[in-house]
Order: structure tokens, then C-alpha cells, then sequence
């Protein structure tokens, strides 16, 4: 059976673990990687869109880095209990013209018994920055 540590019910410690990890998948901005931590019927609220599944996670991922270019994430637990956890998050990304935007938002979270991200519910909101106003700078490798 698939799993992904550390699994539920969550203690502080194992929830700040999952945040993190779901931070720093989310910037490798790797749709094939990010997929693998959710379970093959995983059910999504991003914004507007509602789908479930694998396959379709990745498509939506794929679309985003798309268009989110230099997409930087940061991720801060806010609470959890059992198998859930709530986070905030803000990021940073511009579009093909070089027009900067910061998204805030948050995000519950639902976990099957293996570890596996079983529902994903995001509410975002994008801000217009200028690129001198960027928070998350980071090197390019």
C-alpha cells in the first residue's frame, strides 16, 4: 500500500512535517512530483475549479506553472486535529509580460489513514505587486 509519513492522526510536530513537505513540493513546481501526494481519487476546490483524481491534478498543475511563472510558496500551519490540517499561504509569480502578483489564500486539507491527501479545498486571492515589492527571492539554480 502507498504511503506518505508522517501519517494521521497529527501531533504538532508531524503537521509542521506536512506543511513543509507540501511547501517545498510545491516549489520544485514539478506536477508529476506534487501528484504523488495525493490519492488516485483525490477530490480538489482550487478557486472557481472543482475536480478529482490524479490525472487531473496534474493537468491543473501543468496549466498553473504555465502561467504562474517563477512561482514561490510559502506555506504556515494554522491548525490541525485528527486527520485535517488548515495552513495560510501566500505566493509569488508573473505572468508572460513581467506583471507581478502575490496570491494569499488558504487551504483545508483531509488525509487518508496512509498519509495520502484525500480532499484540498483553496481559497485565493490574487494581489498586483511590483516586482520591488517581491517577499520570496530566492537563487536560481
Amino acid at each position: 500500500m502507498e504511503t506518505k509519513p508522517p501519517l494521521p492522526p497529527f501531533t504538532l510536530e508531524t503537521a509542521k512535517i506536512k506543511v513543509q513537505a507540501a511547501e517545498d513540493a510545491w516549489n520544485t513546481r514539478d506536477p508529476e512530483r506534487v501528484a504523488l501526494a495525493y490519492t488516485e481519487d483525490s477530490e480538489w476546490r482550487n478557486r472557481a475549479e472543482f475536480f478529482s483524481g490524479r490525472t487531473a491534478i496534474k493537468a491543473f498543475l501543468k496549466r498553473k506553472w504555465a502561467k504562474e511563472l517563477d512561482y514561490r510558496l510559502q506555506k504556515e500551519l494554522w491548525c490541525f486535529m485528527d486527520n485535517r490540517i488548515a495552513v495560510r499561504f501566500e505566493y509569488e509569480w508573473h505572468d508572460d509580460a513581467g506583471s507581478w502578483y502575490r496570491a494569499y489564500g488558504n487551504e483545508n486539507w483531509e488525509f487518508a489513514d496512509n498519509g495520502l491527501m484525500m480532499r484540498r479545498f483553496a481559497s485565493i486571492n490574487d494581489v498586483p505587486i511590483q516586482e520591488s515589492e517581491r517577499k520570496f527571492r530566492w537563487e536560481r539554480h
